[in-house]
């Protein structure tokens, strides 16, 4: 596959990671019951395809592709013509975490085969449960006992399916867990005007979290933009050493507007 953008400072052996998520003004992906995942506008959709558009892979978790009708591609034609412009595939590689592998056999990604689906999971997925992964999946790759172990996965996807450049779509879990490694370099993300409410209602990184300030992600604003009731807004992702903060940055072409059910 190919790429858009400069290598980062971790050079040429993990990807360049950004995520793309749709909040409510309170900060929720999804309504408590998580019956409500889709909300955003169709400027927020188009914006969805304009990234997916500068990435060599998708990745989500297995509630997202389960609870959702989503397959994780590239949309149409003009958004596939834009990725051959700049070197990259027809269609992008699509990927799934689940720790245990208890991704549903009928979610509609698996009934759309036009690109390779990579499932990540980990020792705790039973073998009866590997052999019906192995059955949807182009490839399953175990990466970890319990966790996946996204730093050596990450490498093994730019190694293994050329992955320079990795477009994470949720869920909280996924996203906490590429946070906590200091894995993501940029954040887009789309605040809608909605209020969901529900202490239980799950945001934009959920799993462990941070215990304290010091353990918190910094962001950088690096755009900001409204589109009638919503909120456009770019974080680049500060990497933060013993005294110093510094930027880790790459090139990316940009398109107009801006994502469907994530």
């Amino acid at each position: 596959m190919g790429s858009i953008g400069n290598k980062t400072e971790r050079g040429a052996k993990l990807p360049f990671v950004f995520i793309n998520m749709a909040m409510t003004a309170d900060g929720k992906i999804a309504t408590a019951n998580r019956t409500v995942s889709s909300f955003g506008s169709h400027r927020d959709y188009i914006e969805l395809l304009n990234l997916r558009a500068t990435a060599d892979a998708v990745m989500a978790g297995a509630r997202t592709v389960d609870l959702n009708s989503v397959t994780m591609g590239p949309g149409p034609i003009q958004f596939r013509r834009r990725r051959m412009k700049h070197g990259l595939a027809e269609y992008n590689l699509r990927v799934v975490v689940s720790r245990s592998g208890s991704v549903n056999p009928e979610a509609e990604i698996f009934k759309h085969r036009f690109s390779p689906i990579i499932i990540l999971t980990t020792r705790r997925a039973t073998r009866q449960r590997l052999e019906c992964l192995r059955a949807l999946a182009d490839e399953v790759r175990i990466c970890g006992d319990t966790e996946i172990h996204f730093p050596k996965s990450l490498r093994w996807l730019r190694e293994k399916w050329g992955v320079r450049r990795l477009l994470c779509e949720g869920g909280g879990e996924v996203n906490d867990a590429l946070f906590r490694a200091g894995l993501v370099d940029e954040l887009h993300l789309t605040v809608c005007p909605k209020i969901f409410g529900g202490r239980s209602a799950p945001t934009i990184a959920d799993g462990t979290g941070a215990c304290c300030l010091d353990q918190a992600t910094q962001l950088d604003l690096k755009s900001a933009r409204a589109w009638k009731n919503e909120m456009f807004l770019v974080y680049q992702v500060m990497k933060v050493g013993p005294r110093t903060a510094r930027r880790r940055g790459a090139t990316e072409i940009s398109g107009e507007g801006s994502s469907p059910a994530r």
